[in-house]
């Protein structure tokens, strides 16, 4: 068999990659536990904030849409907008679509990645089996990523959100099976570490956040018996989108909502990765940030406490629980008390976070802010390598944060690297 190409992720963005390569004829292996972190590490019962015409992974033929996994599974269709997407069913979507289009992912773990000069690459898989891809694709989505402000980090006792199989697509944190009980979670956790939140049921919570999934999760846990409060920083942080009948009719449509920015940054996203690097980075941090979907509204008000601050500057820890020590808008300090605290603070991508780089490796890519800078294709300053999914997020744009984010990516990849190393 000649060299194939390596897909590291078997989330949405991996799957589809795979996918395009395979219809080009090329080899491909592909590494990971299809959907995994979707079906272990997302909340139970969470609703995806996308649109059913922002869900879809793109496919190189017709025929794998979610609508069409809905007609050929008798599941009801999501089509409108107001149609709300149930994590389960993208993950069954997923699933299918990879059972598919492809099939034979390797459920085992990448260790190491070097590169070989003349052969490509060499990849070290956690079965003991070495071979040389001619090119690799990283597609590890949030796995390994998750952010923890330093102001919660010095307690010492945050529990670690590591990439324990760093190939999974979403936030690995944990091994399948290994949910332990609360006392033994530590005072302080990630959003990431959490898939059942009736662990908290009877329990006083604090969730520190407020974007989608701060405030989803605080419902969740609410939902489940917990006593909730919402920390957010910055007055009247806790906002709502509008619903759908709502949105200005004379602006473009996206999938994220009705504007001229959204436009551009959904359909041009070619043109992001030309714009200055501090402006690439402020971008990307603030479009799209913290808003919770208009369908939670009703789930959160009167059911969840908000506790507006203008900043928190502290955790330690009593008795061991947490204490959050929070500044007030009129500058005053105060302790904020319970039995655990989330930290639902979103992602910050950090090539040092993915282990199977090895070092050699990881200094010959060219980053900006821990971030690889990608230029077309998708292919990284190191010939053959290429990052796809959140990873491309600060060449590409936020966009390739949302699953719709395939459509672009995918293809521009597959061609690249099929003229590159076909």
């Amino acid at each position: 068999m000649s060299r194939p190409v390596a897909v590291i992720g078997a989330g949405p963005y991996g799957l589809s990659t795979a996918a395009h390569l395979r219809a080009r004829g090329l080899p491909v292996r592909v590494f990971g536990d299809p959907m995994e972190s979707w079906r272990a590490h997302m909340p139970e019962g969470m609703i995806l904030k996308s649109v059913p015409a922002a869900s879809n992974i793109d496919a190189p033929r017709r025929g794998h849409t979610l609508g069409d996994f809905c007609a050929a599974t008798g599941i009801e269709r999501l089509v409108t907008d107001e149609d709300l997407i149930p994590a389960e069913v993208f993950t069954a979507y997923g699933d299918w679509f990879g059972r598919t289009l492809v099939p034979g992912v390797e459920r085992v773990r990448v260790v190491s990645v070097e590169q070989r000069a003349r052969t490509g690459f060499e990849l070290r898989l956690d079965s003991g089996e070495r071979f040389t891809a001619r090119a690799v694709v990283v597609a590890t989505g949030l796995s390994g990523l998750a952010h923890v402000p330093r102001e919660l980090g010095p307690v010492g006792s945050v529990n670690p959100v590591e990439p324990v199989n760093p190939v999974g697509s979403v936030g690995s944190v944990e091994p399948v099976g290994a949910v332990e009980p609360v006392g033994s979670l530590g005072p302080i956790s990630h959003s990431a570490h959490h898939h059942d939140l009736s662990r908290f049921a009877g329990k006083e919570l604090l969730v520190v956040g407020a974007g989608q999934s701060a405030l989803e999760t605080a419902a969740l846990a609410a939902e489940a018996g917990a006593d909730v409060r919402v920390v957010a920083r910055g007055r009247g942080r806790v906002r709502f989108g509008a619903p759908p009948w709502e949105q200005p009719r004379f602006r473009p449509w996206t999938p994220f909502g009705r504007a001229w920015s959204l436009y551009a940054l959904t359909y041009y996203p070619h043109h992001y990765r030309r714009l200055p690097p501090p402006v690439r980075h402020f971008l990307t941090r603030r479009v799209l940030g913290p808003l919770g979907a208009w369908w939670l509204r009703e789930r959160f008000e009167g059911k969840v406490a908000v506790r507006d601050v203008a900043a928190v500057e502290g955790a330690t820890v009593a008795g061991g629980a947490p204490v959050l020590t929070v500044r007030t808008h009129d500058g005053r300090r105060e302790d904020l008390f319970a039995d655990h605290v989330i930290a639902a603070t979103g992602y910050r991508v950090d090539l040092a976070a993915l282990p199977f780089l090895g070092d050699g490796l990881r200094a010959r890519i060219a980053v900006s802010r821990g971030s690889p800078r990608l230029g077309a294709g998708y292919v990284s300053s190191v010939p053959g390598l290429y990052f796809t999914g959140l990873l491309s997020g600060s060449s590409y744009g936020p966009l390739m944060r949302f699953v719709c984010g395939t459509a672009f990516a995918s293809p521009r990849l597959t061609r690249h690297l099929a003229a590159a190393h076909g």
